[in-house]
């Protein structure tokens, strides 16, 4: 956006006897991502634009079309008009960047290369040290302020502990920014950024910023009663309304209703033989062991059933669904979804996560040990 300012493609333009303040053309500007080499082709640079978009950095000046068009039209940037969400997330990644940028400024940081089981990791902290400074800086009032800015900052995917195990707390535990904040990007990679890989292999990437408790929306994940001795549960499978309701054909003309049930008609007994907590799951020397499922999904989806919160477990497996292929098991506790920290989440929300991810499902379980 400060380039095209500078460049003066981002200028007022007057079109049918009136102004359009800050706008630019979305012809010259596809032509200047090409001589930039921001990108290789018109195709990808229009897939950028239109991820602005998506993304609510960018759009049409009277709101008449709502993807990028590769044409005369006049787009421009939310912030430039006043339009830009400033969304708690939004917020969240301003502060992280805010902190980050202090942290390398100051002499004798916080920061370090540290080394932990023969791995050394960049930009770590110990929780303990990163609360002592967030106190001493006026960044928070006092400790506990500290702990859950940190919470929200790792729940948010811009810290991290190192091996992705531990929430954030205030001890020694080592933790890391896991967005490096001043790293040269390039717009194309914008079009990685739902990519589980990319990020497990890009911890630098600007576009990582995840947030671990997405507003839950609408999905096609169904919870349905198929008979009355059956409960209503949420399993992690789809299913058309069609195939529901009897009809062979695997197809439907109209959008699906989701429609789910009360809360009272919606709790079957857990499979659990007593409650368990994040504390007990995390605690060292825990009798848990922690397991990585690659589940991929077949016509229907992955065959498994997710029950409780804040930890989820595994309620129920399809015996001859994806599920079991991978070694998922009854009473396993979910620690993480594509790469997600979930343990503080409820079922609605981690099935939500699953079904609007890809196919191809990696999720860390925890697992008691016999």
């Amino acid at each position: 956006r400060l380039r095209l300012h500078d460049g003066k493609l981002i200028k007022d333009r007057r079109y049918h006897l009136r102004t359009y303040p800050n706008c630019f053309v979305a012809k010259e500007l596809t032509d200047w991502l090409i001589d930039r080499k921001e990108a290789p082709d018109r195709e990808t640079g229009i897939r950028l634009m239109q991820k602005l978009m998506d993304h609510y950095i960018i759009h049409h000046v009277c709101d008449e079309h709502s993807d990028y068009k590769d044409a005369k039209l006049l787009y421009r940037f939310r912030k430039d008009d006043g339009t830009f969400p400033l969304s708690k997330d939004v917020k969240v990644f301003m502060r992280g960047q805010s902190l980050y940028e202090k942290l390398v400024s100051v002499e004798e940081s916080i920061l370090k290369v540290r080394e932990e089981n023969s791995v050394k990791y960049q930009r770590t902290f110990l929780g303990r040290e990163m609360i002592d400074w967030l106190v001493q800086e006026g960044e928070v009032e006092n400790r506990k302020e500290a702990v859950e800015l940190g919470r929200v900052l790792l729940e948010h995917g811009i810290i991290q502990h190192v091996s992705n195990r531990h929430h954030f707390f205030d001890s020694d535990i080592l933790y890391q920014f896991w967005i490096n904040f001043r790293r040269r990007r390039r717009l194309t990679e914008l079009l990685n950024e739902n990519s589980p890989r990319t990020l497990s292999e890009s911890p630098d990437s600007p576009f990582c910023l995840r947030k671990l408790n997405p507003d839950p929306g609408n999905t096609s994940f169904l919870s349905v009663q198929t008979n009355k001795e059956i409960k209503i549960v949420s399993a992690v499978r789809r299913s058309s309304i069609t195939s529901l309701a009897g009809n062979s054909n695997p197809y439907f003309s109209t959008t699906p209703v989701l429609v789910f049930p009360p809360v009272a008609e919606c709790n079957p007994k857990s499979v659990l033989k007593r409650p368990v907590t994040n504390e007990e799951l995390l605690s060292p020397g825990a009798p848990y062991i922690k397991k990585t499922l690659t589940i991929v999904g077949d016509a229907v989806g992955w065959g498994f059933v997710v029950r409780g919160g804040r930890p989820c477990h595994i309620q129920a497996v399809d015996p001859g669904g994806p599920a079991a292929a991978a070694g998922m098991k009854v009473c396993q506790f979910v620690f993480s979804v594509n790469g997600v920290y979930v343990l503080h989440l409820d079922y609605q929300t981690i099935s939500s996560l699953i079904m609007t991810g890809p196919r191809t499902l990696v999720m860390e379980v925890m697992e008691g040990i016999e």
